[in-house]
């Protein structure tokens, strides 16, 4: 392929640039005054942009210019700031072992910048653990045990944030939006990520109340930060399910860095794990790079640029699933004729210049592009038997089939087409004065969506095709009525050009009332959009107060209103015509919360709790089937969602990090003229209006556990657990069962490492050029628990309707390999 090409000569200049640049050395460890090492220290420059973090071992090595008058600075939050005045000569190497004390007197200042996290209400992680979790998802899987987030699909690298669907998630990276492609239906079809954990320097996540610099959309925020490098380095990973390759430097004169990473992924081998068998080829293909390149002090050009090409080929052939209870068990055999392919082709590309007008003023300017090329195509005819199994305890039989109640078939058909743009244009603005912060922004979207969707299912049972004709447009029914019906039918072609403008503007003010604090933030946002006219105001208000008390607790209020413009899919009825008149989904939100910093076994730990309210009207009813969401095309229901949270992390462990997370919601929804009936002996008919119903994302119950260990004294063999459990969700048709069963999940690491940073081998080891080599060994779904996803609906003679469970991933053992140079 031609743009690969393209990437193997990228990398191939950036590594002969990074060959002639010569900068000297300072590398050495960092102490606490009890000669603990500092994990996660920073060193940096000053007024430069290098800097890198201590290892575990309190280690660093960083790369600096030569023969310039520089000034090294160590830091640690809670700790004295360390300094150190240094000029080397090219080649030099310049060891530093470094004491910090605690701090006894932190400068306001310095509070404010180490309280800010917590005062606003978000989660910092650490990038270093998206590496460690056992994942197949990709990197949100970092987010999915938090306690606000809840997925029921592994597969996936979606999730839902307190009630909310994957359409309501902001995701920026460096300050640029990311889109998701618009026509996947399964996590099998979703491929890799955007974001790309090995390029990664920050994690921010809010889960709700956020401020009005990020955005409109409901639910939460997760804004990445791409690492901007200090020197060469780079990492290669493979294992059963893909291999990545990372490079990063600067020129000699560090005016030019890039972060490039190159991606290659292929589930095969998970997904023969289940129920469906046939013959799965997916390939995932990714390219992204990150360069910038200081014209001066002042003024700095960067650019963010991806590929991918996700494509998910399938050529089913049986299925054997057995369900039920002890008094009504089931089999299905299923068998398939026919295949899918799907394509999914992405390109982002955003130009950032950022200009330092003075210390406390700094602007920004970027210009980016989305395109997406997405094809589904598949004819898949399926043909079921339908057995009651011996259920008599004690027979010689038992689980066996002993009677055939139905046998049927269906037929479904897809020839999707979507092409889609976005071009935007953004500025915004940062300026400091006295104690307060104020932030400014303006954007402009031109969008154009082209999408030719056809696609219908017929569903034949005992000889009979169950449905209507399917047809919105009476025109295309037929005239001749005994052709055989289609349960579903959706065939339109549709091109949807609009404009979208926003801006906002807010600010923080910090007041020191003594020995504590008090922070409040307020802002306004303002959006338009010219497909349905409306223009919308959306104030925020944050406040957050750390009181003088024995204990370090912080306690934050937020509150304001979130409009959430329609994009491509909400537009679209059921039937599918387009509403012109379509209005914002809007919600009322307040979220109260807490921090608390405390040390137990003389280390340091943290508890968050949060409880939130949020009011929702003028509501685009949905439902999901997998991954796959569908509205209703019309503002017809209002709701809300509310519940209690509690995170506690901190080192369970000495050194490393953990935590246990717990959650309890509910979210519920009023659709106008949603109703049932029922006709007694007599003939009459009572029509049930259902009032509150549970939204389709209503988990009532998430709790989350990730947790790393050690062997002590053998450091390099480490262990990672991530376990999942969220009660079961809404199930749309829901007869008999009006819930999925509970999604339950443990995903285990072990890791040894063959080669520490520190530890320098012998002239001749091929392994002398790596800083760090690890293997893991990973097992996906440890207890093979058979968690559900969707229904596929089947008639028996007598006309009773039963849901087959599509079953996800069942147990799988990874081997993966990661070097770092």
């Amino acid at each position: 392929m031609k743009w690969i090409r393209v990437v193997l000569l990228f990398l191939f200049a950036a590594l002969t640039v990074n060959l002639y640049s010569q900068d000297a050395v300072i590398k050495g460890y960092i102490y606490d005054t009890q000669n603990k090492p500092f994990h996660f220290a920073n060193i940096s420059v000053v007024d430069k942009s290098i800097g890198t973090a201590s290892d575990r071992n309190g280690y660093f090595e960083l790369k600096v210019p030569s023969d310039q008058d520089l000034t090294i600075e160590v830091s640690y939050i809670s700790y004295e700031t360390y300094n150190a005045k240094v000029n080397l000569k090219p080649g030099e190497v310049f060891e530093l072992k470094v004491v910090l004390s605690e701090a006894l007197n932190i400068l306001p200042t310095t509070n404010v910048i180490a309280e800010s996290d917590r005062h606003g209400g978000v989660v910092r992680l650490n990038p270093e653990i998206s590496m460690k979790i056992p994942t197949i998802g990709g990197f949100e899987d970092i987010l999915k045990s938090l306690p606000s987030v809840s997925s029921n699909n592994e597969l996936s690298s979606q999730y839902n944030v307190r009630g909310g669907n994957f359409d309501e998630n902001l995701v920026f990276v460096n300050d640029v939006e990311i889109f998701r492609p618009l026509l996947v239906r399964s996590g099998q079809q979703e491929g890799l990520s955007f974001i790309n954990s090995d390029m990664v320097s920050a994690i921010v996540f809010s889960a709700g109340g956020f401020e009005a610099k990020y955005g409109d959309k409901m639910s939460s925020v997760l804004d990445i930060k791409y690492r901007k490098p200090t020197e060469f380095g780079g990492s290669v990973s493979a294992s059963l399910l893909g291999t990545n390759v990372h490079l990063e430097g600067t020129s000699k004169n560090h005016l030019f860095r890039y972060n490039t990473g190159l991606r290659y992924k292929t589930t095969r081998y998970v997904l023969s794990s289940m129920d469906m068998q046939g013959k799965y080829d997916p390939t995932y293909l990714d390219f992204q790079t990150y360069l910038t390149y200081d014209f001066s002090d002042k003024f700095e050009l960067s650019f963010l640029g991806n590929i991918s090409s996700n494509t998910y080929s399938y050529v089913p052939t049986d299925r054997e699933t057995s369900w039920g209870t002890l008094n009504e068990a089931l089999k299905i055999m299923m068998y398939f004729e026919g295949q899918e392919l799907d394509r999914f082709r992405n390109i982002t590309g955003a130009f950032t210049g950022d200009y330092k007008v003075s210390k406390d003023l700094k602007l920004k300017f970027i210009a980016s592009a989305y395109y997406t090329s997405e094809q589904e195509s598949f004819d898949i005819l399926g043909q079921y038997y339908l057995n009651e199994l011996d259920k008599q305890l004690g027979s010689d039989n038992l689980g066996d089939s002993v009677a055939n109640i139905g046998i049927g078939s269906y037929l479904n058909h897809a020839r999707n087409y979507l092409d889609g743009y976005i071009v935007s244009l953004k500025h915004t603005g940062d300026y400091k004065t006295g104690n307060h912060n104020i932030l400014w922004g303006a954007q402009c979207n031109v969008e154009t969506f082209d999408y030719s969707v056809h696609e219908w299912n017929m569903i034949d049972s005992a000889g009979y095709s169950i449905g209507s004709y399917g047809y919105s447009d009476q025109a295309l029914i037929p005239a001749d009525r005994s052709i055989v019906p289609l349960y579903s039918t959706d065939i339109d072609q549709l091109d949807i050009s609009s404009n979208r403008l926003s801006a906002y503007i807010q600010d923080s003010y910090v007041i020191d009332l003594d020995n504590s604090e008090f922070s409040i933030g307020g802002g306004l946002r303002f959006n338009y959009w010219d497909f349905n006219n409306e223009f919308l105001a959306s104030p925020r208000l944050n406040i957050g107060y750390k009181p003088d008390w024995e204990h370090d607790m912080v306690f934050r209020f937020s509150t304001g209103l979130y409009h959430q413009q329609p994009f491509f899919k909400e537009v679209r009825r059921l039937d599918g015509s387009i509403n012109h008149d379509i209005k914002a989904q809007s919600s009322y939100q307040i979220v109260m919360g807490s921090d608390y910093l405390f040390k137990a076994w003389n280390r340091p730990f943290k508890l968050v709790t949060e409880i939130y309210y949020k009011y929702m009207y003028n509501l685009i009813p949905y439902t999901i089937d997998n991954v796959r969401i569908r509205y209703y095309g019309e503002n017809m229901a209002t709701g809300y969602s509310a519940g209690i949270e509690a995170k506690v992390n901190g080192e369970f462990v000495p050194g490393t990090e953990s935590w246990f997370s717990l959650a309890i919601m509910q979210t519920m929804e009023d659709i106008e003229g949603d109703f049932y009936t029922n006709k007694d002996s007599e003939g009459n008919v009572d029509t049930v209006y259902l009032g509150l119903i549970p939204r389709p994302t209503d988990q009532r119950v998430n709790f989350g556990i990730f947790f790393q260990d050690y062997i002590p004294n053998h450091e390099t063999w480490q262990a990672y657990v991530n376990i999942l459990f969220g009660t079961g969700l809404p199930v749309e048709k829901a007869d008999s069962t009006p819930r999925f069963n509970a999604y339950r999940r443990v995903d285990l690491g072990i890791s040894k490492q063959l080669k520490a940073e520190d530890k320098i081998l012998k002239e001749g080891n091929p392994f002398r050029y790596f800083k760090s080599i690890w293997i893991s060994l990973e097992a996906f779904n440890l207890l093979d628990i058979n968690n559900e996803i969707s229904y596929t609906y089947v008639t028996d003679i007598r006309g009773t309707d039963y849901g087959v469970p599509n079953y996800l991933t069942g147990r799988r053992i990874n081997l993966k390999l990661i070097a770092k140079f």
